[in-house]
């Protein structure tokens, strides 16, 4: 499956805009026009393969504007640009998605529609600074963040002033449905604003300034949860039925020699 050639031309054409429009409304007529764009120039055909060439490209487009979350370097990542001039704020909009292990190999349908989105997205006024997260390859950062796949993080991160001093970045997720999530489910979120409604998590996962965070618990908690999945279902039984039958047989066999004469002194 190939682009027709209309949607070469399609995507610079929609840029342009009279300048009476406001700048929201060129927005969203932008991603409207250029999602319909996208739809008309791909044949409709009955039972495609999962992995077509037009997914292949959205993958490889999408991969060229966002930078992969690690354990390692999430916090060097989700920074503000150093040559910013507080007071100021940078946006991050972090896409968690998973593998058969962590999203039960239902995170396909939300990633097509983030990475057939995030083109659009970068061509905002003012786009936030786009990263991913698979859960998958990163289990143990997710379990410190507590974040189920797939899923979006909204970062808001202010630039700290002279004194070092900076307010907490804001965070805002957003859980995404793994069978309805579409390129409109994106567009209504971060075009038309609607994930400002959303209240900010200030619980104690919050990856800046949650006490998990500030105590480095975090990432302990998250190889003791992951330690937990790897357990076999039949352990905790034979732990639970070891206990209860020690603790069962040390009271039939009464008590022992010393508690007896413990016993004896307390009675005199």
């Amino acid at each position: 499956m190939r682009f027709s050639s209309s949607l070469v031309f399609a995507l610079p054409a929609l840029a342009v805009a009279e300048e009476q429009v406001p700048i929201l409304d060129k927005v969203k007529g932008f991603f409207n026009k250029a999602t319909a764009a996208v739809s008309s120039s791909i044949p409709s055909m009955p039972s495609a393969p999962v992995d077509t060439a037009t997914t292949k490209a959205a993958s490889t487009a999408a991969a060229a504007i966002q930078h992969p979350l690690t354990l390692e370097n999430w916090k060097e990542v989700i920074t503000v640009d150093a040559t910013a001039s507080p007071p100021t704020t940078q946006d991050w909009l972090v896409f968690i998605t998973g593998g058969n292990n962590t999203c039960f190999g239902m995170c396909g349908n939300a990633t097509k529609a983030w990475n057939a989105s995030l083109p659009i997205l970068a061509a905002m006024p003012n786009a936030p600074k786009f990263a991913y997260l698979d859960c998958e390859a990163e289990t143990i950062m997710c379990n410190s963040w507590s974040v189920g796949a797939p899923s979006l993080y909204y970062f808001q991160v202010p630039k700290p002033m002279a004194d070092q001093s900076a307010p907490v970045p804001t965070v805002r997720y957003k859980y995404l449905n793994r069978t309805t999530t579409t390129t409109e489910t994106i567009k209504n979120l971060i075009v038309d604003n609607e994930i400002e409604q959303i209240q900010p998590y200030e619980g104690p996962f919050h990856p800046f300034s949650g006490w998990m965070q500030q105590y480095n618990l975090a990432v302990p908690y998250a190889y003791t949860t992951w330690a937990f999945t790897k357990m076999p279902s039949w352990l905790p039984m034979i732990a639970i039925s070891f206990l209860s039958r020690s603790f069962m047989n040390k009271r039939m066999s009464g008590p022992t020699p010393a508690e007896v004469r413990a016993n004896a002194q307390r009675a005199q």
